[in-house]
């Protein structure tokens, strides 16, 4: 019996519980990074946030949109529409938490931080920054397992795994962007490597809440794909490609981008 199909036996929930954590176990190793060295190297770093770029991309398009689409295909509505509301929804949700919730990107200077304006130290808001980012990817990850398990016919167990296996792959670069970047403020290894870790439980959370809600109001499903999407497209054009080209390595990171990109699309079409 291979993988997928123990999976298959696990209640949907419990699925996207286990799928979590896989995705944080890659946040970790990222963040473990800081045990073997102190620095890494700019332009290493670059092409791994483009990496992660491209899988979000794809993943928002073949494990959430395009299963949106075929969804809503047979209802009295324009098939387009669900995935269109949510897609905007999402986004909109993304922009409002980036407005409210005070976070500070690896290698912005302090005064640089984004939303509500606080007193809070300079480690806590580089965490809050990837914490922001693991609310699409959890949520996404979720969905796509309660969507598998309420039958859906356009998702699938090998799929929703297909998409864990790129997100976790997608968060080794951002656990060990914001472990190095603690490490630069002279925070020990292991309190670096502690918090790199810890920013990737909101993503377990977000997860589990995401299967639940879809098999909760299955109606919701083709809107609920579509909210993981636009979410995720936002935390990619508003965060990790402007990061990614920060320092100047533009081609690596567009290279590492459409290495992502082709990664993604291949599980995804590969598994699902």
């Amino acid at each position: 019996m291979n993988i997928i199909e123990i999976i298959k036996d696990l209640h949907p929930v419990m699925q996207a519980f286990l799928a979590a954590c896989f995705s944080w176990l890659g946040t970790s190793i990222g963040a473990f990074g800081v045990f073997i060295k102190k620095e890494i190297d700019r332009k290493v770093l670059d092409g791994m946030l483009g990496f992660a770029a491209g899988v979000m991309i794809a993943a928002s398009f073949w494990s959430l949109l395009a299963p949106a689409l075929e969804m809503s295909a047979e209802k009295n509505i324009p098939e387009w529409l669900p995935a269109l509301t949510g897609f905007i929804l999402g986004g909109t949700f993304l922009r409002i938490i980036d407005q409210i919730l005070p976070h500070l990107h690896p290698g912005f200077k302090t005064e640089e931080a984004e939303g509500l304006k606080t007193s809070w130290r300079r480690t806590t808001l580089l965490v809050l920054a990837v914490a922001l980012h693991n609310i699409p990817e959890g949520l996404a990850v979720g969905v796509a397992f309660g969507a598998a398990g309420a039958g859906a016919p356009a998702a699938s167990v090998a799929g929703a795994v297909a998409l864990a296996i790129g997100i976790a792959l997608h968060n080794m670069p951002e656990g060990a962007a914001v472990s190095f970047a603690l490490r630069r403020e002279g925070i020990g290894r292991f309190k670096s490597f502690w918090y790199g870790q810890l920013s990737g439980i909101i993503e377990l959370t977000a997860c589990v809440l995401g299967a639940v809600a879809v098999m909760a109001i299955e109606p919701i499903l083709p809107y609920a794909l579509g909210f993981a999407a636009g979410a995720m497209i936002f935390v990619v054009i508003e965060d990790i490609i402007p990061e990614s080209q920060r320092s100047g390595n533009t081609d690596i990171a567009t290279l590492g981008s459409m290495l992502g990109f082709a990664l993604m699309m291949v599980l995804v079409t590969g598994l699902g």
